[in-house]
């Protein structure tokens, strides 16, 4: 089961206890959850939901794992020769990181199989040869 949901401009495809880095929110803590409503997409293994443009109904919720998390450092330098002018700046974006702990779809048919019995049946058996 996946979900495809929109934030900051962006769009998501998540599945249930998947990690990611959302824009940051300063209103947030760790621990706290955070509901997504722009869902655009959703599949159980069987037909697919499409919004026009959204699902109505439709929820991902997600917990905050860390409320600020700094990205990399972006070295921004200028320089036009004969003018004895340079500039040096930088920039490091913010995130918050999420850990997806739900997705509820109104009308969703979930036909997927469960993880243990697709380990079983896709292991081959074990052969053991003998080096001479």
């Amino acid at each position: 089961m996946f979900a495809v949901f929109e934030d900051g401009g962006r769009q998501f495809r998540v599945q249930m206890d998947d990690v990611l880095a959302i824009d940051y929110r300063n209103d947030v803590e760790d621990g706290q959850v955070i509901t997504f409503d722009k869902v655009l997409l959703a599949n159980g293994g069987g037909p697919s939901i499409v919004g026009q443009p959204v699902i109505s109904g439709a929820t991902v919720t997600a917990e905050v794992v860390t409320a600020l998390l700094k990205g990399l450092k972006l070295e921004i330098q200028t320089f036009h020769r004969r003018n004895a002018s340079k500039r040096h700046t930088g920039h490091r974006q913010k995130y918050t990181r999420v850990k997806i702990t739900g997705i509820s779809i109104p009308n969703l048919q979930v036909v997927e199989r469960p993880k243990a019995a697709e380990a079983t049946s896709s292991e081959a058996p074990a052969v053991a040869t003998a080096a001479t």
